[in-house]
């Protein structure tokens, strides 16, 4: 028998060393614009909670504490416009990649199970299918995909790693789409506190779901809008009977949040002070580092959201990417995200106001 890791592609950040060494060498040090992982402090109120609950010797449940899942109840109420929400409505998952990475395993699926997932997307979702051997297929507009034996469709609005943002009318049309053919939809909204030139909408909202949940789970995280990613603090929400499911498998896979961040999670949800700030911080890197690109000569698409800009000089993406190194500063080449990739470079957002500056003097500079 094969091992696992047989079924996997190559790491494809382990192909960023070399250029990642030569921006390390620049006089004025690694501008890392790559990864993506938050930079800024955990808020206060959150780590209070954290510290707070530390003397937590007993096992955490996997379904969490009541008072965790009235936060998410609310939060999803308050900020995407579910309605008449039950603690049987969400599920604390151990981040999110962990999520995305196990959900077909989890869900069943197999050989002769497809999974489907945008042209440009997250890796992971192409792991999840291979590790349950299932077989996975890229879609431009998924209503075009074949239903027969479709089992799982992931969107993701705002876009990791193009921006793009998903109507209303087109989420609407999609969801209806996959209830009619029996398709499980599982939105990856984790970047939807993120809208810069648009306003994104949860499949959850009531004019796309039509204020029933069945078929639909959307996946949240707090990594980015709270600075949490160290935390592994996420959630699902959604179908109660696909929810219910999960609960059992995970209850015997021991898949639990911790006690400490469960009360971390309930502390950042009931709190959209620090959001607004973070928002704000994010917002400005944005605008200096965008329009120095534009002054570099390159174009940006989409990038209405999300903490990255999809950037294009014309050119394949490791040249970009080199060149960009030996300025020193570090960058994704497109293809980590799929062939229709090939000639973009996605920017984060995640360096400290210092490290952006940093970056736009560079790249400014006559």
């Amino acid at each position: 028998m094969s091992a696992v890791s047989d079924r996997l592609p190559a790491f494809p950040w382990d192909k960023l060393e070399p250029f990642k060494a030569t921006a390390a060498a620049h006089p004025d040090g690694i501008v890392d614009l790559s990864v993506g992982t938050p930079v800024d402090p955990v808020p206060e109120l959150v780590q209070k909670a954290l510290v707070a609950a530390a003397d937590s010797p007993g096992y955490p449940t996997v379904w969490g504490t009541p008072e965790l899942r009235d936060a998410l109840v609310g939060w999803c109420e308050r900020r995407l416009g579910a309605r008449d929400f039950t603690h049987r409505n969400v599920l604390p998952v151990v981040g999110s990649k962990e999520l995305v990475a196990w959900l077909p395993t989890q869900l069943g699926l197999g050989p002769g199970d497809r999974v489907a997932y945008p042209r440009l997307a997250y890796p992971t979702y192409e792991v999840g299918a291979r590790l349950a051997r299932a077989e996975h297929v890229a879609y431009d507009d998924p209503t075009d995909l074949d239903p027969a034996g479709l089992k799982l469709l992931w969107l993701n609005s705002p876009s990791n790693p193009t921006g793009r943002v998903l109507s209303r009318q087109e989420l609407t049309r999609i969801v209806a789409w996959a209830r009619e053919h029996g398709v499980l939809v599982l939105a990856d909204e984790c970047y939807i506190e993120l809208g810069w030139e648009a306003d994104p909408v949860s499949v959850l909202d009531p004019e796309v779901c039509g204020g029933s949940y069945e078929g639909i789970v959307a996946v949240h995280s707090l990594s980015k809008r709270s600075n949490l990613a160290g935390y592994r603090a996420a959630f699902l929400a959604g179908d109660p009977a696909v929810l219910g499911d999960l609960l059992q498998i995970r209850k015997h896979g021991g898949m639990m949040t911790s006690a400490p961040t469960q009360a971390a999670t309930v502390a950042a949800l009931s709190d959209d002070t620090h959001v607004r700030e973070q928002r704000e911080r994010y917002a400005a890197r944005r605008r200096s580092l965008r329009d120095a690109l534009v002054r570099h000569g390159f174009r940006i698409e989409h990038s209405e959201a999300s903490l990255y800009l999809w950037a294009t000089r014309d050119e394949p993406c490791w040249d970009t990417v080199a060149h960009l190194a030996d300025l020193g500063i570090l960058v994704a080449p497109g293809d980590f995200y799929g062939p229709a990739g090939d000639r973009f470079v996605r920017v984060a957002l995640t360096a400290t106001d210092e490290r952006v500056r940093a970056a736009v003097t560079r790249l400014t500079a006559p």
